[in-house]
């Protein structure tokens, strides 16, 4: 017996995702944003293991503008799936709908798991009678809670039933019906099951459905007409025309199905969202949240943790131990050397910071889950706006917070392919968890007492995407106003606890896993830099390798402020992975007090210097193949990689050579580099034009 294969649709942050891990056990990411699931996962249900549930990216409509609604399409028309799950929040159901008459416009079997009742029963305005809507779209409705895992038997139930989720089409406005008839009569092609769908998306000419119908040049006319007739007859666009019949439609079943008891009842939602999303408030109090929450990571909760696996494990027990033990074994000075100094030197260099990452995704975990990041995309639209930005394109980077790759790929929401470029180029400015390795060694080593530094390398980001912003919509390859930005705000709740733990645990395990990879080969390969020359010989780093290529790096970077071979060849590790930027430190200084190694080695601008530049520079090689995958081209690859470096440059090059004129220690030559880092930057932002928009391939 072949599996049977469900697809769960819904409109983002309708719960479709927290529905699909109740169902099949997966732990999939569960976000208050559009975009937490860009591709399609797939998973067997628990009850039923010869059912395959598909998670289908949230979408709007099934008129596609942006990838992931593509995706959405593509799999209902040609993946055939046995039954379509419809997850419908409860809360909007109006909103909801119009892709639920969509999806059957297709004709596919469909279930409506009416999502959040609970959420709705609390709010106490809104009474749906789930018998009448069911009635009133002839297709079964089943009132569920996907978070606390309400009534997903009698779901299941339903959606394995054979012949369960059949109806007739909805029918619109007559007249639209008609043009819609006539329109099919001229499909002949074409299966007969098939021909509504069509009719209607050539109706509202849907542009991909055009190029993929075969049609005489006598058939496009007559329809082409057809359409015109009703333009006239309704003295409106064909795509206006059919969203119009769709909310009539709508508007039909929730005055059958639903009573409204507090139309004009202010929620608890809408209370505080008159505080969090206020024109005057919100940037402060966006920017006070954030400073509490690396406060907390960086400075106070977080560091308490570091500490000790920095100073007791890493620092004295485990060297300790493995060294008395690897002279016990009589095992070679340069082995003892590599397991101590390279491997548990360089490792723990970057693991002594676990605690502090595993307090930042647990403060962002908390916002994300209550609804409070989904506030900050909409505050951020404005913001955006002002500087010819799409507000979508905040989503990514809240997502690259934790991973600059998924955030990347969370670009594919973005309907306009000159902001989704544009976002790509973007996203991996924000300070990833990897970066926060860096930003808490720099924060921790030079600025022990200021609690501003951490949070400022947040900022610094934000500060970096408005201004490349403003610069690159004044270039061809980007100009043309951003896309409008619709998103569902969600009403707050309490996080769930299992949700922030599983949430903290995995990105935890993820960053662990990596310092057990990648890094370890990376700290085994730089610790043969570090004490092998040319010929192979040991010997001191001062002889080795690794100084001789960062001596040929070093110049570069003395702009910045680092100009030494140490911080050269951890920049450059840096590519490999960010965590590499304090491993590479660490064998490059070799044994001794680290803090107090840096701290005199470089003035504490320089550090910071140190801080933007890793920041704000080329990503790591995983990052710039998910690039190179979504741009799917070279040539803009390059492009990105390049400009995150010039920038990157730029800004670390004023941060410095401001604070050496603050101090009264600016040189000739520095003063000549302040003054064409600022003439550079005040020409992109100020002086430079807007270019005419180019098509873009």
């Amino acid at each position: 017996m072949s599996d049977l294969t469900m697809a769960l649709v819904g409109n983002p942050n309708s719960g479709k995702t927290t529905l699909f891990n109740a169902l099949t056990g997966a732990r999939l990411a569960v976000g208050n944003w559009p975009g937490v699931t860009v591709e399609r996962k797939a998973g067997r249900l628990r009850s039923a293991k010869d059912v395959i549930l598909q998670d289908l990216p949230g979408t709007y409509s099934l008129s596609p503008y942006s990838s992931e609604e593509l995706v959405t399409r593509d799999f209902l028309l040609q993946g055939h799936p046995t039954k379509v799950i419809n997850v419908v929040d409860a809360t909007n159901l109006e909103r909801n709908l119009y892709l639920t008459l969509q999806v059957m416009e297709a004709g596919l079997p469909l279930v409506l798991a009416l999502n959040m009742m609970d959420v709705l029963a609390k709010q106490d305005r809104r009474e749906i009678n789930l018998k009448k809507l069911s009635y009133a779209l002839q297709v079964p409705v089943i009132g569920i809670s996907a978070l606390r895992k309400t009534n997903l038997e009698a779901l299941i139930a339903t959606a394995q039933q054979p012949g369960a989720g059949q109806y007739p089409y909805p029918e619109y406005d007559p007249r639209v019906e008609s043009a819609i008839s006539m329109i099919a009569l001229q499909l002949t092609a074409l299966p007969e099951a098939d021909r509504r769908w069509t009719a209607i998306h050539l109706f509202e000419r849907d542009t991909q459905v055009q190029a993929q119908v075969r049609l005489t040049d006598a058939q496009r006319l007559d329809i082409e007409q057809t359409i015109a007739t009703a333009e006239q007859l309704f003295g409106d666009a064909a795509d206006a025309i059919l969203v119009n019949a769709r909310y009539d439609f709508i508007a039909r079943v929730i005055a059958m199905s639903v009573i409204d008891q507090g139309d004009f009842v202010e929620s608890v939602s809408d209370k505080i969202d008159r505080v969090v999303t206020n024109r005057w408030l919100a940037l402060p109090l966006f920017a006070a949240v954030m400073w509490a929450v690396y406060y907390l990571s960086i400075q106070t909760v977080g560091t308490m943790g570091s500490d000790w696996l920095n100073d007791t494990v890493f620092g004295n027990w485990l060297p300790g131990v493995a060294t008395h033990w690897l002279r016990a074994w009589a095992v070679a000075p340069w082995l003892q050397g590599l397991i101590v100094d390279g491997l548990i030197g360089g490792i723990g260099a970057i693991l002594g910071f676990l605690p502090q990452i595993m307090m930042l995704f647990l403060c962002l975990g908390v916002l994300e889950d209550c609804g409070y990041m989904a506030r900050i995309a909409f505050v951020m639209d404005r913001l955006f706006h002002r500087f010819n930005l799409s507000g979508k394109a905040f989503i990514p980077m809240l997502i690259a917070t934790g991973c600059g790759v998924p955030g990347i790929m969370a670009t594919r929401t973005i309907e306009s392919e000159r902001d989704r470029r544009m976002s790509i180029m973007l996203t991996t400015f924000m300070p990833c968890s990897a970066k926060l390795t860096v930003i808490a060694l720099v924060a921790g080593t030079f600025f022990p007492q200021q609690s501003w530094v951490a949070p400022s390398a947040y900022f610094i980001s934000i500060l970096a995407v408005v201004c490349s912003g403003i610069y690159l919509k004044k270039t061809r390859l980007f100009a043309g106003p951003p896309a409008p930005f619709v998103m569902e705000l969600p009403a707050y709740h309490l996080p769930k606890l299992s949700n922030l733990g599983r949430s903290v645990w995995q990105r935890a395990a993820a960053f662990v896993h990596k310092a057990g990879t990648i890094i370890f080969l990376s700290c085994v390969a730089l610790w043969f830099l570090a004490n092998f020359n040319w010929r192979l010989q040991l010997v001191p780093q001062n002889q080795s390798l690794l100084r001789g290529l960062g001596e040929l790096l070093a110049p570069v970077f003395a702009p910045l402020g680092f100009g030494d071979w140490r911080a050269a060849v951890a920049t450059v590790a840096g590519l490999i992975a960010k965590e590499n930027c304090v491993g590479t430190l660490h064998i490059a200084f070799g044994p001794g007090n680290f803090g107090d190694q840096l701290r005199g080695a470089y003035a504490p601008m320089a550090g910071y210097a140190f801080l933007v530049f890793n920041l704000l520079c080329a990503p790591c090689f995983a990052a710039i193949g998910t690039m190179y995958k979504e741009f799917g081209d070279g040539k803009w690859t390059w492009y990105a990689v390049g400009y995150q470096t010039a920038v990157a440059y730029l800004l670390s090059v004023l941060v410095y050579q401001l604070s050496r004129l603050a101090l009264g220690t600016l040189t000739l030559a520095g003063a000549g580099w302040l003054v064409a880092a600022t003439a550079l930057i005040g020409y992109g932002l100020f002086v430079k034009r807007e270019r005419p928009a180019l098509a873009v391939a």
